[in-house]
This record gives C-alpha cells, structure tokens and sequence, in this order.
C-alpha cells in the first residue's frame, strides 16, 4: 500500500495520543487527501519548493518559512505545488495545547485552516533547529540524554510522556515564534483598524489590567468616541469584550495547567475568585472546577 510522508497509508493518520514529527522532500506530483481530516492537527513548515495545502474551502501556498497548520476533522489534502518542482517541509501530528489558540487564531482563512506567514528570515534557522530537537527529543526513552539528530533520520514517534511534552514543548516554541513575528492578515473590509488594535490588545494579554480609557489611549481615541466605535463594530462594549477574553484564557488554563481556581482567576484579570467563579459558571454552564474535572472544553457559542 502506498504510503504518504507520515510513513502510513496515504489516507491515514496517527491516532490523536500520539505526537509524530518528521520532515520530508517530495518531488511535485505528490499529494495526499484525507476525505475526513485527521483525529489530530497537523503543523508544516516549508524549507524548500513549494506545498499547496487546502482544507474544506480554505486553500494556503506554502513556500520557504511559512508554518501552515490544519485542525481535526475537516477534509483536507496538501500536494507540492504545481511548478514548484518540489517541496521540503517538516510535519508534526499531535494535539494542539489549547493555549497555543490565541496565537493560531489571528492567521486563520477558514474551516479550521491557519496559515501563519510570512516569517521573518532572521528566524528561520532557529524555527528549523526546534525541529530538529523534537525529531531528537520524540525518540527519547526517558533515561539518558535525548538522542543526537542524524541527516538521514526522517520520523519519530514520541510514545513516552517525557518524550511527549518535550515535543509539545519545541512546537509550543515554534508556534510563539512564527506568530509573534507574522504579520496577521488585515482585518475584515469595514472594521476600523483602531478596534482591531484594540481587539490585539486584549488577545495579547488578556489578564492585563486593561480600561476603555487605556484602550482608548492605545489607539488615540477619546474614551466615549472608542467605546462607541468599538460597541457598533464589534457588537459588545469594549468591557463585555474583555470579559470573554479573560473567560477563554481562564479556560484555557484550566484546561493545560494544574494552577489553583484562585490562580487562574488571578492570572485571567479577575481580581475576585467569586466572581470569577459566577461569570464563568454562567458562560459554561458548569463552575472552574467542574469544568476542569470533567473536560467539558467545548468553547459554547458566542452571542
């Protein structure tokens, strides 16, 4: 059976517990379609040639220093690029740590596809290097120093816990690198660049103490002209907005971390661990510690 740069059958993928990382060169002509998507997500980064990656409706090129990452369970296929002769690219399969998803969401097209580009040069050999320790790390047993990268290695699979969060660990590094530098795409035709600011502001940083009149300021907007401009665009108060920011953080850190109730309200920007935990029991239907037990990480439908 023919198999794809995963090393499994072209239409397959690896079960979601797993983390498998490789990097491969294709000549063009090559091309794998998942009609249901992966269990997984699934990462690349392109260091030579060029891919084409489509995901439901939404479609990304890839070429040198672009990090393109696909979510589970919608219909995808990627190929090397028509023309392009060829395409190098590092792949990861695992689950995404749901703290990376504040920095994944500016560079999403559509259907679960985000494409995080352009990276700036300067740090494209520090992104490749991070690959290259998780290919190492993921063949770690747990005992001893991780192994040394060799050129002809081409897949590892991280089955041990240690090996696991060591990988999870350089693609979280990778993942903040490549976001952090991108330029996200330009907001919708029609919203004010100024509420946009304001938006990245708060998704920076949700916990931080932040005001309409600080927002304000940021953009050089006088408070009551800011929240009015931003209420009408957004559809919420600059405040209501805040909220639900600090509401998916606070969730998020439920979710990936083992810090107290009091410490995620703390770290979220909820001064009051009451309060903290009403709103949060009214956004999701369950209090922090419930939903922690019982992983109820659905995010709810916004209003």
């Amino acid at each position: 059976m023919p198999v794809n740069a995963d090393g499994l059958p072209e239409t397959a993928a690896p079960p979601p517990g797993l983390v498998v990382v490789g990097r491969y060169e294709q000549p063009e002509g090559y091309g794998v379609t998942r009609p249901r998507g992966a269990d997984s997500w699934l990462f690349t980064w392109t260091t030579g040639g060029r891919g084409r990656l489509r995901q439901g409706a939404a479609e990304a090129r890839a070429g040198a220093g672009d990090l393109v990452v696909l979510a589970p369970g919608v219909r995808h296929e990627y190929a090397v690029e028509q023309g392009a002769g060829r395409w190098q690219f590092w792949w990861v399969h695992c689950q995404a740590r749901p703290s990376w998803a504040p920095w994944l969401q500016p560079y999403e097209t559509g259907d679960g596809l985000f494409a995080v580009t352009p990276t700036p040069a300067a740090l494209h050999d520090r992104v490749g290097a991070a690959f290259g320790r998780m290919l190492a790390d993921a063949r770690w047993t747990g005992t001893g120093s991780p192994p040394v990268t060799a050129p002809q290695d081409r897949v590892a699979v991280a089955h041990g816990t240690a090996a696991r969060e060591l990988a999870l660990s350089c693609l979280e590094e990778i993942v903040l690198l490549t976001a952090a530098a991108a330029r996200p795409p330009s907001p919708p035709p029609g919203i004010d660049v100024r509420v946009s600011r304001a938006e990245e502001l708060i998704a920076a940083d949700p916990g931080a103490p932040h005001t309409v009149h600080g927002l304000a300021a940021s953009v050089a907007l006088s408070p009551s002209r800011f929240a009015h401009l931003f209420t009408r665009q957004v559809g919420r108060s600059p405040m209501r907005a805040l909220r639900e920011a600090r509401l998916r953080h606070a969730a998020r850190l439920l979710e990936s971390t083992d810090l107290s109730v009091d410490r995620v309200a703390a770290a979220s920007g909820f001064a009051s661990p009451f309060h903290f935990n009403r709103v949060f029991r009214e956004r999701y239907g369950v209090p922090p510690g419930a939903y922690r037990a019982g992983g109820q990480w659905l995010e709810p439908e916004t209003e």
